[in-house]
């Protein structure tokens, strides 16, 4: 009795550390960034190298498990207030800074030796999302809803990371994956803010554009989507080198945009969180569906 009570417990245990582990590198957000990442290198490559894709997933989880390590560490007292932070490892008490900072560490070097071993730009990029994210962005989170902004620079450079992975360059090409990832960072952050807002403002962070839930929030929401829009489906003009999208996959892409745009504007008019809510789901449909829309259209 008292041996399958011990193993129950220890089960248990394991599995919690197991969760608390999930949660301060956020294994969620890193498997999305990840899947990110991979299709700017399939749309790079000109021969898949299944040991480089393998890396990358690999360095690309190390990183975002570092930067949101350090995140929480910085923002555990701030963690503490928020409905929706409370119960994470730190302010939940059931992980030291300690530990979670030899994790964020250890993540950080092995990220940038694992994505140095494919290319030292790679690397570079990687080391320069970790310093953004933790440096720029967090502390900024509680001073200016240009947060969200800095913030857009890190989140931006997994798709783009991909193709230099691929290709050890730097042009037109990954320059434009960044941008279409660093427009759709402003509705996609800011319907979350507009969910979370009171929750946020325990915390005393500033994430909306005007620090209001109103219709010059939801507009600017309206014209980055806009602007998301016009650059997912530009290289339709060939005008972007080696990355090149069929007039069909462009037709696609802008439809998938216009849907979620529709979403932007049902924000405008009601202004409810459940308006928020749904944009926000329509954001993530749009950049894994239009990544894939990418990768198809260039192996067909």
């Amino acid at each position: 009795m008292k041996t399958a009570l011990s193993t129950t417990t220890k089960t248990h245990s394991v599995a919690s550390v197991v969760e608390d582990f999930k949660q301060i590198t956020k294994a969620g957000l890193a498997v999305s960034v990840v899947f990110s990442s991979l299709a700017g290198y399939l749309l790079g490559a000109e021969t898949i190298d299944f040991k480089i894709l393998g890396l990358l997933a690999l360095g690309g989880y190390f990183m975002v498990g570092a930067s949101n390590a350090y995140n929480q560490i910085i923002e555990r007292d701030l963690d503490a207030l928020m409905t929706r932070t409370k119960n994470r490892p730190i302010p939940a008490g059931r992980m030291s800074v300690n530990t979670a900072f030899i994790i964020a560490t250890l993540f950080t070097i092995l990220g940038i030796i694992t994505l140095y071993t494919v290319n030292p730009k790679t690397a570079m990029f990687g080391a320069i999302s970790i310093f953004l994210y933790t440096s720029v962005y967090t502390p900024l989170k509680t001073k200016t809803p240009l947060s969200v902004f800095a913030g857009a620079f890190p989140g931006a450079i997994p798709f783009m990371l991909g193709w230099v992975a691929a290709t050890n360059d730097f042009g037109i090409e990954p320059g434009t994956l960044f941008m279409i990832q660093f427009f759709w960072q402003f509705p996609h952050f800011w319907a979350i803010g507009w969910v979370l807002d009171d929750d946020y403002k325990k915390g005393g962070f500033h994430m909306l554009p005007t620090g209001k839930k109103d219709k010059a929030t939801a507009l600017q929401i309206i014209m980055y989507t806009i602007w998301m829009i016009l650059i997912s489906v530009f290289p339709v003009s060939g005008l972007t080198g080696r990355l090149q999208l069929s007039v069909v996959a462009a037709i696609i892409v802008f439809l998938l945009g216009l849907g979620m745009l529709l979403f932007a504007f049902k924000l405008y008019n009601k202004r409810d969180n459940k308006s928020a809510r749904n944009l926000m789901l329509a954001s993530v449909s749009y950049i894994t569906l239009m990544q894939i829309v990418y990768v198809i259209d260039k192996f067909l």
